[in-house]
C-alpha cells in the first residue's frame, strides 16, 4: 500500500507557472508508476500526465504537451508535475494515482488503484 499527498497547488495568474509535487510513503516507491489527473467543476476526472516507475517512459494529454513537464525523484518519493503558460482553463483540482508494478503508462482513470486528496489550481485569466 502507499499514501499520497500532492502539494503546491494555488492561486496564479494566466500564463504563470506551478510546481504541484506528490509525495508517497508506504510501499517502495519505484515500484509504482504514477500519473496526475484533473477534475474541474462539473466535468469528469481527466488525465494530465503520467511516468513510468524508472522515468523511462513518460505521457501527456494533448491539452497539456508542451506545457507541463512529469518527473520523479525516486529517492525522495515524490513525483512532480511542472505546470508553466498557465491558461484559465487548466484550473481544477490536481490528483497524483499511483498503480503497483504497472510496466506501461496509461491514461486510464481505473488503472490506477492509489489516489491522493487532491490540490486546488486555480488560473486566473
Amino acid at each position: 500500500q502507499v499514501q499520497l499527498v500532492e502539494s503546491g497547488g494555488g492561486l496564479v495568474q494566466a500564463e504563470g507557472s506551478l510546481r504541484l509535487a506528490c509525495a508517497a510513503s508506504g510501499r517502495t516507491f519505484s515500484s509504482y508508476a504514477v500519473a496526475w489527473f484533473r477534475q474541474a467543476p462539473g466535468k469528469e476526472r481527466e488525465f494530465v500526465a503520467a511516468i513510468s516507475r524508472t522515468s523511462t517512459t513518460t505521457s501527456y494529454a494533448d491539452s497539456v504537451k508542451g506545457r507541463f513537464t512529469i518527473s520523479r525523484d525516486n529517492a525522495k518519493n515524490s513525483v512532480y508535475l511542472q505546470m508553466n503558460s498557465l491558461k484559465p482553463e487548466d484550473t481544477a483540482v490536481y490528483y497524483c494515482a499511483a498503480d503497483y508494478l504497472r510496466l506501461v503508462v496509461t491514461q486510464r482513470r481505473s488503472d490506477y488503484a492509489y489516489w491522493g486528496q487532491g490540490t486546488q489550481v486555480t488560473v486566473s485569466s
